[in-house]
């Protein structure tokens, strides 16, 4: 059913920029646009510029995963990912976002020399979550490939009654 709402949309579309190219042919391009093959296009992601010299930093990890384990269903919990920039350059990491709200990154701010090291704590809210539970955490930075991604996983047991008690499962 989406597929076929998808394709009238699009046909819809095209059929409408069909009707506008031929209501303009004959008439002058707007002084505030440039004509439609010279329209500027968007990009689908921020283009990299490579730096002069072309040394990057690189981010080396002990470790980019963490399995906490079985948790109890509300419990809040932290990891430490360490990492060394390896690379040539100054390391920046300009964002990390989490893959939902219960996933919160606390990562350095400030450059990190070629040599140094550092560490990204990452805080994981299990409330209202329940079984196997897998996140990431998105780093965007001055590295040759832009991004660099952390994943953390849990098997959350879920509680029962307001003393938060864990749910006794019947083994199978």
């Amino acid at each position: 059913m989406k597929k076929v709402i998808c394709l009238i949309a699009v046909l819809t579309l095209m059929a409408s920029c069909k009707k506008e190219e031929s209501n303009n042919a004959g008439s002058a391009a707007s002084p505030h646009q440039p004509p439609r093959n010279q329209m500027p296009t968007i990009p689908l992601k921020k283009q990299r510029v490579p730096p002069a010299d072309g040394k990057y930093p690189e981010m080396t990890f002990a470790s980019t995963e963490h399995d906490f384990g079985a948790i109890n269903q509300g419990d809040k919990v932290n990891c430490v990912f360490t990492f060394e920039n390896t690379g040539e350059a100054d390391l920046l990491i300009e964002n990390a976002v989490g893959s939902c709200g219960c996933t919160v990154p606390d990562f350095p701010k400030e450059n990190i020399k070629p040599g140094a090291s550092g560490k990204i704590k990452v805080s994981f809210n299990s409330s209202g979550k329940n079984g196997q539970q897998h996140k990431t955490v998105t780093l965007t930075t001055n590295t040759e490939a832009g991004t660099e991604k952390l994943h953390i996983k849990a098997n959350i047991n879920p509680v029962s009654g307001s003393n938060m008690q864990p749910v006794a499962t019947p083994n199978k």
